[in-house]
């Protein structure tokens, strides 16, 4: 297989764009740095399909590989032949390698090979050549033989059909076909082990749906409903036309001695070994494919997440809600610095509301505190319900926002959590981070194992392995895409830069408290354990304010300082002037970027990068995102009326619709109906976690505490 070839075709991009980024992938590159610095390169290939490209770039080649294996196995038993081999060759997919290997692969003892070790391989050549004028008891009165265990004429027909029922059930066409023709016309059933029981999944307890309109999310509530033996699940073949193929393609001779037993053997190779394996491989395939649609939802919505502007300048107070143990409360300088933290009890049991309000009256006065940042967790509703009769006392405005606390319990039972706060306890780190994760999301969810953070759907019934590999490369590229500040980043935030590992962040974080600031970009190798290759495709990405060479604040890379030295010069400005924000349309000077980008001697599209740096240095595409709704009253469940409009946040969305918080502690669904009144495909078209939508209540369920919205308003 052209490896390149194929990945051009499927992605949708020139070949010699594929052939570039996989020489620079082998070459030891990262997708954020290809995708970044080497535009000229890829011809802008983006850093989504960059990373399309290196998954599947792996599957060709491991499939490579898998043929490579397949055909040394068979040319070794002495049964590889050139037709066979040019099959192989030509296989796009693992599991049509398997079906082709599937004769030749070493076998466990089966009805089969039992059958062949009593002699009875002729006797099934016979049935299969249709060409016998003997009744088939007569044929096999010759294989009666006690020393074999072969003991009646009836024995040895029934070991012949079972040699032929395995050698139907090998042929790889035969497989191929059953599968795409059960893929095409197949059902998948449902049904409840106990019908009377309630469950979540009681829309599944008599559930028949077409298998090429089987939704994804349906695919992974069937898997859970059976893996917790609420349901049993099965696929309904059309096991006729199935039996129809087969017997077209295996008897071609009517033959009154031999139809009958092919027609049996026929039935019972596709009912006892063809259609179970197919049936798990379907399943397997469907199961896959949700897994990957939801894995790309829930990419789309960490980045959304991550990508949420910071909330500069402001003092918080980080709340994590409790009823029992308390609130644990932090307060937050406007640079995450903790400066107070302590615990309250307005909530159950204890119920000290009044005392309460006197510690955060005190809290609010001596640090000056401006935002309240809650997490949604246990009590969030109880604790809202103070803190709006709190602010209604107080004569400074003070405003509150309910974030997602997920992962937060993670995060503060974790070791680096031990480390960044030794004398804290668990519930006074959650609290801090709580409000940190208002201030600077991007730099505060780093730290937290990104499948905790809980903004997908069905993420503990998938391959953990490859969801993880996902969403860390979602999170690389959005930290990659903000840039960080050398001197101030976290180890855990600087470990998701391009070219950093776990341990080169430590020795950063070490050199900076043993060196002091960094003051320019070439320090970097002064590190232990960073060489040039790592310099290379970490540089562009780490900032430097007040640094020696304004260039380094910038996301301009250190390989084109001397082009954008030469590019100053000849629009008439200095380096300096970069600092005072001097540089503010300076493309609207360039009237030929095609020239200009040669006489630098660059490509073009660096140069455009460059110039809209320099006009904006080190600016945060976060900035572009719809900033939090900051609160300062509460509305109820049971305040909400059909018809009522409102602003809400958009906080998950899933193959069906979006979870919108309107500010009643419950979130609504927006069915994906119920979105747009065009139709649309997946909701990732109308939303993204974090936008700030106009929703109407369609209705309220207080009893099962469910909400439906629209946005047809």
């Amino acid at each position: 297989m052209d490896i390149i070839t194929a990945l051009a075709g499927e992605l949708g991009i020139k070949k010699h764009q594929a052939e570039a980024a996989v020489k620079l992938i082998d070459e030891g590159n990262t997708i954020p740095f290809i995708a970044r610095y080497r535009k000229e390169v890829t011809g802008a290939l983006s850093d989504e399909i960059l990373r399309n490209l290196y998954d599947r770039l792996n599957y060709l080649r491991n499939l490579e590989e898998k043929k490579n294996q397949v055909l040394a196995s068979i040319e070794e038993q002495g049964k590889l032949t050139e037709e066979l081999k040019a099959q192989i060759l030509a296989a796009e997919t693992m599991v049509v390698v398997d079906d082709l290997y599937r004769p030749y692969r070493p076998k466990r003892r089966t009805r089969a090979t039992i059958a062949k070790e009593k002699g009875l391989e002729p006797l099934a050549n016979i049935i299969m050549l249709q060409m016998t004028d003997k009744p088939l008891e007569k044929e096999a009165e010759a294989y009666v033989d006690a020393e074999k265990e072969v003991n009646t004429v009836d024995e040895a027909i029934d070991g012949a059909k079972d040699i032929l029922a395995e050698s139907v059930s090998d042929e790889a066409d035969y497989r191929i076909h059953i599968r795409e023709i059960t893929m095409k016309k197949g059902r998948i059933l449902s049904a409840a082990k106990n019908a009377d029981e309630e469950s979540v999944y009681e829309m599944y307890y008599e559930f028949d749906e077409a298998l090429p309109k089987l939704a994804g999310h349906r695919i992974l509530a069937l898997n859970r409903g059976e893996t917790e033996k609420v349901l049993t699940v099965k696929i309904e073949a059309p096991e006729e036309d199935i039996l129809r193929y087969l017997e077209k393609k295996i008897i071609v001779r009517d033959n009154p001695n031999t139809t009958s037993v092919l027609k049996d053997v026929i039935a019972d190779s596709y009912k006892r070994l063809i259609a179970p394996a197919i049936e798990r491989e379907i399943r397997s395939t469907l199961t896959e494919r949700a897994e990957d649609g939801a894995i790309k939802v829930f990419g789309k919505n960490l980045e959304q997440l991550l990508m949420q502007p910071p909330i500069a300048n402001q003092i918080v107070l980080g709340w994590d809600p409790a009823f029992r143990t308390g609130c644990k409360l932090a307060v937050v300088d406007s640079t995450g610095k903790v400066l107070d933290t302590t615990v309250i009890y307005p909530t159950a049991p204890q119920n000290k509301v009044e005392e309460s309000k006197k510690v955060l009256k005190r809290l609010i006065t001596t640090y000056g505190i401006t935002l309240i940042s809650v997490g949604n967790g246990t009590a969030s509703r109880e604790s809202e319900m103070v803190i709006v009769d709190l602010l209604k006392e107080l004569d400074t405005q003070v405003q509150y926002v309910i974030v997602n606390e997920a992962g937060a319990s993670v995060y503060s039972a974790s070791k680096l959590a031990t480390e960044e706060f030794p004398n804290f306890d668990v519930g006074q780190r959650s609290a801090a981070s709580i409000a940190r994760r208002l201030q600077d999301p991007l730099a505060e969810l780093v730290k937290i194992d990104p499948k905790s953070i809980g903004v997908g759907q069905y993420q503990h019934d998938m391959n953990q392995k490859k969801l993880g590999e996902a969403l860390v490369g979602v999170v690389e590229d959005c930290v990659n895409k903000v840039g960080v500040d050398l001197n101030t980043a976290s180890a855990s935030l600087l470990e998701y830069i391009s070219g950093i590992s776990k341990a080169v962040a430590k020795n950063i974080v070490a050199y900076r408290e043993e060196n002091g600031r960094f003051t320019a970009r070439p320090q970097l190798l002064k590190v232990s354990k960073l060489g040039p290759k790592a310099y290379e495709q970490c540089a562009g990405f780490l900032r430097i304010s007040e640094g020696k060479n304004p260039l380094d604040a910038t996301s301009v890379h250190p390989e084109s300082y001397v082009a954008t030295q030469k590019l100053l010069t000849k629009l008439g400005f200095m380096a300096e002037d970069i600092r005072e924000g001097k540089l503010r349309g300076i493309s609207k000077k360039i009237s030929n970027y095609q020239t200009l980008a040669k006489e630098l001697e660059i490509g073009e599209l660096t140069l455009e990068d460059i110039v809209k740096e320099l006009e904006k240095p080190a600016r945060d595409p976060r900035e572009d995102m719809p900033k939090p709704i900051l609160r300062s009253d509460v509305l109820d469940m049971k305040d909400l009326t059909p018809g009522m409009v409102l602003k809400g946040t958009v906080r998950n969305v899933i193959d069906f619709g979006a979870f919108v918080d309107i500010g009643v502690h419950q979130d609504g669904l927006v069915h994906i109906s119920q979105m747009s009144e065009r139709f649309i495909k997946h909701p990732l078209e109308v939303v993204s976690v974090g936008d700030i939508v106009e929703v109407s209540v369609l209705s309220v369920d207080l009893k099962k505490q469910r909400i439906q919205l629209t946005m047809k308003i």
